[in-house]
């Protein structure tokens, strides 16, 4: 199979990686980036030492830059295109490649920011509605996978050869990847978590505790699964990898940069401040603000997500945050 990579960011790489040395098939793997330089660089030391550092490409996988304005012609001939830019470049690459004749997927997680805030399928909807696209979602961190550690991912999309394509493209021995028709679900889990991993991280940067932590996940989840029900979500979905799987592990893993966010403003950081010691995006600063428009306009009630905002913005400290949620008036858990 051949497949093209758009974007050379660690979570880009990484599955360009685990699909070149899946033992099991023998695909063709191409990794875009962006930037010539770091193409360059990439293609002559065999390592993306920005995202990456100390693990060897493997020797199949072919590196290429280019301008993004050719990216239509890029596709041409691919088997699948894998979109891998964060959220913020996901509308424009859809709009290069609207004419791409084969599956697309991206792995991008979030809400666009702007007054409508839309998930990466409305996205598609609205700037390439004939592609035939999903999404490859699910708790993963790009180092574990480029490790070859094991890992189990969700292919979903309303087209069953999409889901298809994407399971015969990257499962392997080390990674797991199952289907679900429910990309509503998967997209509003993989979006929100990033949200409540900056409030776990809060909540383990004060020492508050394993039992406030629990409360905060299981508190959390309910909040994304209100979300995603009122888009026309399924329930159950929040049940799976794109729920509760990569909301245990964005909330709780070393690696997660939504959690170190949380830790650094309990320590005392500005906001400013957590993010330019990341050196990466962290999706959830970026779109905490729209989940929680986006659920006000359908009269969803988020008061973690909220309570993340308040912190973001400077309305609220760490400790008025927890405060504000535990002096909340007592009411039902299953509404």
């Amino acid at each position: 199979m051949k497949i093209l990579v758009l974007g050379a960011g660690a979570w880009g790489t990484a599955l360009a990686m685990s699909a070149s040395q899946n033992p099991q098939s023998s695909h063709e793997v191409i990794l875009w980036a962006r930037d010539a330089a770091q193409a360059a660089a990439m293609q002559s030391a065999r390592v993306n030492a920005r995202y990456l550092p100390g693990l060897p490409l493997p020797p199949s996988l072919r590196v290429i830059d280019g301008p993004a304005d050719g990216l239509a012609a890029l596709v041409q001939g691919q088997d699948l295109v894998v979109i891998g830019t964060p959220m913020a470049g996901l509308r424009g690459v859809l709009q290069q490649i609207q004419a791409c004749e084969q599956p697309v997927a991206w792995l991008c997680k979030g809400f666009e920011p702007g007054v409508q805030g839309l998930l990466a399928h409305e996205i598609q909807a609205e700037v390439a509605p004939r592609l035939q696209a999903g999404v490859l979602s699910g708790p993963s961190f790009a180092l574990e996978v480029a490790r070859g550690q094991p890992t189990a991912l969700v292919a979903a999309s309303r087209h069953a050869a999409v889901r298809e394509r994407l399971v015969q493209a990257f499962h392997s021995p080390t990674l797991r990847v199952y289907d679900n028709e429910d990309i509503v679900g998967v997209e509003v889990g993989g979006a929100v978590k990033n949200v409540l991993a900056i409030a776990t991280g809060l909540c383990d940067g004060l020492n508050l505790g394993l039992n406030a932590r629990a409360a905060l996940i299981t508190r959390g989840l309910a909040e994304m699964t209100r979300l995603g029900l009122a888009l026309g979500a399924r329930a159950e979905t929040f049940m799976g990898l794109s729920g509760l799987g990569d909301l245990v592990l964005t909330a709780t893993g070393d690696l997660s940069r939504n959690r170190k966010v949380g830790l650094l403003l309990a320590q005392g950081q500005t906001l400013a401040q957590a993010v330019a010691s990341l050196g990466h995006v962290a999706e959830g600063v970026y779109c905490a603000r729209t989940v929680v428009q986006r659920a006000l306009s359908l009269g969803v009630d988020m008061p973690i997500a909220q309570g993340v905002v308040a912190l973001l913005d400077g309305r609220m400290r760490p400790d008025q945050a927890v405060a504000a949620l535990m002096g909340r008036t007592p009411g039902s858990e299953v509404k």
